[in-house]
């Protein structure tokens, strides 16, 4: 009798892991050289996912400690789905602050994609925000194609209404993931999951080619747009 279960070599997991990442991409409606409107439209969603955090009363560890981040990645929306085998994937930008002048960065652009096992089934839409605590975490997302886990660590930040600062998660990890999120799965991990940088858009959203570091370190491109943004961010984690 043949044997018709799934296979669990590595070789398929990482067919599957490429299958997704192509999926998220393809999905994500391409935007033309002169046509940033869906840039726009995820930055203005970025904007309102880290409004909602911090009018979430479950997340008033986030809200005490997001001043302790260097950076932040928001995905507005991270969309999961499973039949047995799970992908997973969203668009998202990522932020850092300048360690001399304390000013916050334009956003570059990335996409987050991870691919799950064994038995599973549903589907969901979440808003994630990762914290990014160390310098090591901010290197390794400006190299442009960083792994969670494997590439810095990443640990999941305390929820709940009665968590409080004296709640202490695992601070010596390089990020501390966050998720808001109304489906069929319990929780979601990001244990895994690959951050892309998507330099196509960015080209499209600043106008020339740039990488995450012109963007992020460099400081050589900038878009009004992007106020709103950083006006949000310089509000939670300073106060002003």
């Amino acid at each position: 009798m043949s044997d018709h279960r799934p296979s669990n070599r590595p070789g398929s997991r990482y067919h599957i892991a490429v299958l997704l990442m192509s999926l998220v991409l393809a999905i994500a409606p391409a935007a033309g050289a002169a046509d940033d409107r869906e840039q726009r439209d995820l930055v203005d969603q970025s904007r309102m996912t880290l409004t909602n955090f911090l009018a979430d009363s479950n997340m008033s560890w986030f809200r005490e400690h997001i001043k302790d981040a260097k950076g932040l990645f928001i995905v507005p929306q991270f969309l999961k789905a499973a039949l047995f085998y799970g992908g997973a994937g969203g668009s998202g930008v990522f932020v850092a602050r300048d360690e001399k002048t304390g000013v916050w960065s334009e956003p570059a652009f990335f996409t987050m994609g991870a691919a799950s096992f064994g038995f599973q089934f549903g589907a969901q839409v979440s808003e994630v925000v990762l914290l990014v605590l160390t310098q090591r975490g901010v290197d390794s997302l400006l190299l442009g194609n960083f792994k969670l886990g494997a590439d810095g660590s990443v640990a999941v930040g305390p929820v709940g209404a009665g968590v409080s600062g004296a709640t202490t998660p695992n601070l010596s990890a390089d990020l501390l993931s966050f998720v808001r999120a109304k489906g069929l799965f319990a929780g979601i991990s990001l244990e895994g999951a690959a951050l892309i940088s998507r330099d196509e858009w960015s080209r499209d959203y600043y106008g020339k080619a740039v990488t995450p570091t012109d963007i992020v370190i460099r400081r050589e491109v900038t878009n009004p747009h992007s106020q709103s943004l950083r006006e949000a961010i310089v509000q939670a984690t300073d106060g002003k």
